[in-house]
């Protein structure tokens, strides 16, 4: 008897046991970012932290390196619950939140700390967006500022006009400001752009300088613009539904890991993006400081870009305000 009762009390043990384990949410979270990156080091640190701070409650999986197929594809794995979230560019997530991309309006930023000052007004607001369409954003960063790189000299605009220009898919912002210089771009997922540099389907893009390093861009490129064309961000979403599913204070950690995260991020970026910039020029890479009058040639491609952006209520006209009204006071105060 004595066998059969410890025989009971193990087992209803394994059960509880065995219930605890499964009682783990796990995000599985896909991403173009390649492994190994300042991106995937910083969200598996905060990772680290959530499964720590929840006492496993809560783990977050990651696939990178676009193994979960393009953004639009992880988009629909997340609609069918076989992933819950993903960590994308603004134009990538773009089509959930629009707004999103008010930081990537070409040519309206002229330092980090116009960038800092905006960000400070909109990040919260920007994040907010998200939760109507049906998603959580646990971070948001910056990448940096995107350049104009290429396997020619580009030194002007008929240069550029002259040029197989590639565009993100879905990127309707980055779509309309070329377009504005006279530009006929070819689109494509982020993924295909080195493959494309190498077999000339394309030969000229824009993307940070850590990102051309991450990418291997800078092993097809000759020529960058030192000109600033948009200010990148990334986004780290989940499904809300998911997320609903937590409790408030697992919530509460997942979402100030995450932000503690994408903080040290944007940190990291501004110097892996300088470090970048010093390896191009050792890699022999062509750096195009164009004249004063060039920039203000490119400012006005950008102004026109915006105006019809805005026309087309491609972003809220509230958020816009906001944006611009900072960064006049910037400028004032300089």
């Amino acid at each position: 008897m004595k066998i059969r009762k410890m025989g009971r009390w193990s087992l209803l043990a394994l059960a509880l046991l065995s219930g605890v384990a499964s009682a783990a949410e796990v995000f599985k979270i896909a991403t173009v970012a390649p492994d190994g990156t300042a991106w995937m080091r910083e969200m598996r640190a905060g990772a680290d932290a959530v499964k720590t701070r929840t006492e496993g409650r809560v783990e977050i999986k990651y696939y990178p390196g676009g193994v979960m197929g393009d953004p639009a594809t992880v988009l629909r794995k997340i609609k069918i619950g076989q992933l819950h979230g993903g960590a994308f560019t603004g134009g990538e997530i773009s089509g959930v939140n629009p707004d999103v991309q008010i930081y990537s309006l070409p040519f309206i930023f002229r330092s980090q700390a116009e960038v800092d000052a905006v960000r400070a007004k909109l990040d919260e607001k920007i994040k907010a967006g998200f939760e109507p369409k049906g998603f959580v954003a646990l971070g948001l960063s910056g990448g940096g500022f995107a350049y104009i790189m290429s396997t020619k000299p580009i030194k002007n605009r008929d240069d550029l006009k002259a040029s197989k220009v590639w565009v993100p898919q879905g990127d309707y912002i980055a779509e309309v400001a070329f377009k504005a210089a006279g530009v006929t771009p070819i689109s494509l997922p982020l993924a295909d752009v080195f493959t494309s540099l190498q077999t000339g389907l394309i030969d000229t893009a824009a993307n940070t300088m850590a990102g051309s390093i991450a990418f291997q861009w800078h092993t097809k490129i000759k020529h960058v613009v030192d000109l600033p064309v948009s200010y990148v961000v990334g986004v780290l979403t989940v499904d809300k539904k998911a997320f609903d599913k937590l409790t408030p204070d697992d919530q509460a950690a997942v979402k100030d890991e995450m932000a503690k995260a994408f903080a040290r991020l944007d940190k990291v970026s501004i110097e892996d993006n300088k470090a970048a910039l010093e390896t191009l020029k050792g890699q022999g890479i062509t750096i195009y400081q164009p004249s004063a009058e060039e920039q203000k040639t490119w400012q006005t491609v950008g102004q026109d870009a915006s105006r019809q952006l805005e026309g087309e209520k491609a972003f809220s006209a509230e958020l816009y305000k906001v944006l611009n009204d900072e960064l006049a006071a910037v400028r004032a105060r300089q």
